[in-house]
């Protein structure tokens, strides 16, 4: 299949395999009047690479993870991510229940209600101390994305 059709079967732009393939991440097979072409496996990659992304491993990671010179070494990287995985999950469910809060508060400044207080104090014991939660204005748009 060309470039275009890989892309699109992912809902991606062929710009984005193009900086994959700068990347390392994929490489076409060889190309046909100088065009790319790809089949199952690169789709197969393909399908990898976008959810690795989902998951929140970065290019670097993915290609790292996905070019292991062996299947332990391949699992290894997957569970320090899956630990890092672990950690982000819980700091966006306190996030998530500290908006919810605030979208059903009746006290008019939510941060002067005695149950938001006492819900940050809880969150705050709950994130595991080896992270650092952002509850700036910034973290607060981003978690609405």
């Amino acid at each position: 299949m060309t470039i275009g059709e890989l892309a699109a079967r992912f809902g991606l732009a062929p710009h984005v395999l193009r900086h994959w393939e700068a990347m390392g991440l994929l490489i076409p097979a060889a190309g046909v009047s100088g065009r790319r072409r790809y089949n199952q496996g690169h789709s197969a990659r393909v399908a990898m690479i976008v959810y690795g992304k989902q998951a929140g491993f970065g290019l670097k990671e993915l290609r790292e993870m996905l070019d292991a010179p062996d299947p332990s070494t391949r699992r290894a990287r997957v569970k320090h991510h899956h630990l890092a995985l672990q950690r982000r999950i819980a700091q966006a469910q306190a996030a998530k229940e500290m908006v919810e809060h605030i979208l059903k508060c009746p006290v008019e400044d939510f941060t002067q209600c005695p149950n938001f207080q006492q819900l940050a104090q809880q969150v705050a014991t709950r994130v595991p101390s080896d992270t650092t939660v952002d509850l700036s204005a910034q973290a607060w748009h981003t978690i609405d994305r």
